[in-house]
């Protein structure tokens, strides 16, 4: 699809639509294997016939693109109304080609690799028509000669050939190749002067070619499953679905995006990213406990990001398996929701998380994370949690299922939800006892409160099987990457078995911060200290 906005067309208008909304459309359908957008450079001059931008999409079965889900997504409801308004500010051209040949170096990396991410390319796009009857001598022509020409190029990486696929109503075929180069390469240089000078090079276009169009571009921006682009919000965004949101910078408070991935076995798990406008900033994820949602992280979000040392970061919060009924096919372990940490990376393109932060059942899954995926993790917070279930974890977890059931609270859609009478017990443990009471923390003892009462009750019935039977001591001898241990000094038994933890990670051990005054969830009353920690931890 080729794309040439006008130019009263806000640039951020633009790229927001394009970035966060319209591809990762596309790229999250199955029918899709990748999206990237190029824009030209005009290295050597402007192209004919070729407009700005360009974005090119790799689909296995072409079929699937003149029927649903796709056409879908140009129709309303689907199809947003900015999306319709930003279109008609746009001369787009969209073709659909089928691929006949492909040859590449060694040297080729798929872009659309999470270890590739900061990599770029340089593609020249040629668009031949050929005479009727003249295709097939166009094809010998660049099967025999060009393409072993072009690839003595320096910074030759791949070319691809396709023509107008059977799926395109137009009648007249068009041949598309797409040549790609590193950044640094030899365009111009001898080898391809050679290249496009040669007698059969000549005589192609002398008698094969009716119309030919040609334009260099560069990789702008390579799509995920998810949108991630906090540098270009422009006004505020809410799909049709209500499942992605998008949140422009105000003079109180910076951008975010929230929206979802869908793991392989069908799990869904919503995310909000904000923070950092950087698209390469480092990247904080945290890991909800059970029975709530990344509203826990608020007020140490708040005061983690109102120091100027920490606005670097982008943070990154998710709804844990289980808050919904979208909790996938897979039984759940901690194995299960460290995959799905990494999913998160995979979607939003993130080689690396800079920490993994959980608390509870999340403090089991980023050290279970930062054990199983050293790659992926470069430090780690784990709090108000054990490295393995204790003895009557599961009779324990199924009395209070068991509680939820029996008081049957359903919400406005008829699911079944946890409802008030866990939730007062739960909450009730896991706040100090002064605390819960007190004017100033309790309006955020009864936002979590809510949180529990609305929890999915099949969701949390899967999902706290992972706390069932579980030991990850033993990983944790070998582990050789940064972490700490973080605890409410009220916890129970807690303070001690984390102190225990600490001293049993690698081979000397690490720390272990006790938040006083503080239980299950220290980020909830304490958020300043726990802020604090985290800041140290990190610098």
């Amino acid at each position: 699809m080729t794309m040439e906005p006008k130019p009263d067309l806000p640039p951020n208008q633009f790229h927001d639509w394009y970035n966060n909304e319209h591809g990762p459309s596309r790229v999250r359908m199955p029918i899709f294997d990748n999206g990237f957008r190029y824009r030209a450079t005009d290295l050597n001059g402007p192209g004919k016939g070729m407009p700005e931008w360009m974005a090119i999409y790799d689909v296995p079965d072409m079929s699937e693109m003149v029927i649903e889900p796709y056409i879908n997504l140009r129709k309303p409801p689907i199809q947003s109304q900015r999306e319709r308004d930003t279109m008609k500010q746009i001369a787009v051209d969209r073709k659909f080609y089928d691929l006949e040949n492909s040859w590449q170096s060694e040297k080729f990396k798929r872009l659309e690799d999470v270890d590739a991410v900061g990599e770029g390319n340089v593609m020249i796009a040629v668009i031949l028509v050929p005479h009727p009857g003249q295709k097939e001598e166009i094809d010998k022509w660049y099967i025999e000669e060009h393409v072993g020409l072009l690839q003595k190029v320096p910074g030759w990486l791949r070319t691809r050939r396709f023509t107008s696929s059977s799926v395109d109503p137009r009648d007249e075929t068009e041949c598309i190749a797409l040549h790609e180069y590193s950044t640094k390469n030899g365009l111009g240089g001898p080898e391809f002067q050679v290249a496009i000078t040669t007698p059969w090079f000549n005589k192609i276009f002398e008698i094969a070619v009716k119309e030919k169009k040609r334009r260099a571009y560069e990789l702008a921006y390579t799509f995920g499953r998810g949108p991630r682009d906090l540098s270009v919000l422009h006004d505020p965004f809410t799909s049709y679905d209500k499942r992605t949101s998008t949140f422009p910078p105000t003079k109180t408070s910076g951008g975010a995006i929230e929206s979802y991935i869908t793991t392989p076995d069908g799990a869904v798990l919503s995310y909000r990213l904000e923070g950092s406008t950087d698209p390469e900033a480092p990247v904080l994820v945290f890991s909800n406990c059970v029975l709530v949602d990344w509203g826990i992280w608020d007020s140490f979000v708040t005061e983690f990001l109102s120091s100027s040392g920490n606005q670097k970061y982008r943070i990154l919060r998710y709804l844990t398996r289980g808050r919904t009924k979208e909790y996938g096919k897979s039984k759940v372990n901690l194995d299960v929701l460290s995959s799905d940490i990494v999913c998160l990376l995979d979607g939003l393109r993130i080689p690396q998380a800079a920490c993994v932060i959980g608390v509870s059942l999340g403090g089991a899954t980023v050290l279970n994370t930062a054990l199983k995926h050293p790659d992926r993790v470069s430090k780690f917070i784990s709090c108000d949690t054990n490295a393995n279930s204790p003895s009557g974890n599961s009779k324990a977890w199924g009395e209070r299922i068991e509680t939820a059931k029996k008081e049957g609270m359903k919400n406005e859609h008829g699911d079944a939800i946890v409802g008030s009478q866990l939730a007062e017990a739960t909450t009730r443990r896991w706040f100090v006892a002064d605390n819960y009471d007190d004017p100033a923390i309790e309006p955020e003892i009864r936002r979590v409160k809510d949180m529990v009462i609305h929890n999915d009750l099949a969701g949390f019935e899967a999902s706290v099987e992972a706390l069932f039977d579980y030991d990850i001591r033993s990983k944790m001898e070998t582990h050789q990457g940064q972490g700490i241990f973080v605890v409410g000094g009220s916890d129970g038994v807690l303070p001690d078995t984390m102190k225990t933890m600490a001293q049993s990670l690698g081979t000397n051990g690490t720390m272990c911060k006790v938040v006083s005054n503080a239980g299950h969830l220290p980020m909830v009353e304490r958020p300043k200290e726990f802020s604090k920690i985290v800041s140290d931890f990190l610098a």
